[in-house]
């Protein structure tokens, strides 16, 4: 089994490597990348690993632009400090998300999740490709309509017709093009792995879809808010470190 880890401080990456090398002697780490640039040229020269073990936050951007930038054909755990990327990062091969510092037991067991994943598609000729398809293809699994509460009744609401998702007193609603406004059973963060790549998590607090999006401005701190096609009372602000992703989502056809 081959292993590639992307991180770009040295004390942690040697960490990494040598909790995977006790845990396993015969897992070869083929490279340890500290830079998305780093990452895309070894990418495009080497063979793919069997699985990657990457942080988050690098120094010159976010691991994200790797994957977009290069077609990566291995599965992925990501080890990082914030917690705020989950989704984002098993929309991107991910298979698990270890939160630093890490130990022992977190390492074991994403080893043991890429394990057992192999082990189900083993009876395939090319079971790692078919792995890959497996993750590939929760994207166009995607569900139609929401439940939402409505006085007594429970009604289905088309994923199109909704301009954006968000939170208030705890309570997760959504509001239609059609300015319609529902309670949902449900948080953002179950609802942003239901959605499509149509909609963008903003913040903790808002879950919006492209066709509401009317623009952007920069603001206080490098982040932008942002205003909607429909009436809202509050703005809507991307930090600065969500900035890249969303334009890159705004501007994705």
């Amino acid at each position: 089994m081959e292993v590639v880890i992307i991180e770009d401080e040295q004390l942690t990456a040697d960490d990494l490597a040598r909790t995977i090398r006790k845990i396993n002697p015969d897992i070869h780490i083929a490279a340890i990348l500290s830079s998305v640039e780093d990452a895309i040229e070894w990418f495009k020269q080497n063979e793919h690993p069997d699985l990657i073990f990457s942080d988050i936050q690098l120094g010159d951007g976010l691991c994200f632009d790797i994957f977009k930038n290069i077609e990566i054909k291995s599965l992925v755990v990501f080890c990082t400090a914030y917690d705020e990327y989950a989704l984002t990062a098993f929309k991107t091969n991910g298979i698990d998300y270890i939160l630093k510092p890490f130990d022992l037991e977190s390492v074991n067991n994403a080893l043991m999740k890429y394990n057992e994943l192999e082990k189900r598609f083993a009876s395939k000729k090319n079971h790692l490709e078919e792995l890959f398809e497996f993750f590939e293809n929760k994207e166009n699994q995607k569900k139609g309509s929401i439940l939402v509460y409505y006085k007594d009744k429970i009604l289905p609401v088309k994923i199109t017709d909704i301009a954006l998702f968000y939170i208030e007193n705890e309570v997760t609603h959504l509001i239609t093009f059609n300015q319609e406004r529902f309670t949902i059973n449900k948080p953002l963060d179950e609802l942003e792995t239901i959605v499509d790549r149509h909609f963008f998590r903003a913040n903790r607090q808002y879950l919006i879809q492209r066709k509401a999006v009317k623009e952007a401005a920069t603001h206080f701190a490098r982040s932008l808010s942002v205003t909607l096609t429909i009436p809202l009372k509050e703005t809507i602000k991307v930090n600065k470190l969500k900035v890249s992703d969303f334009l890159n989502w705004l501007s994705a056809t």
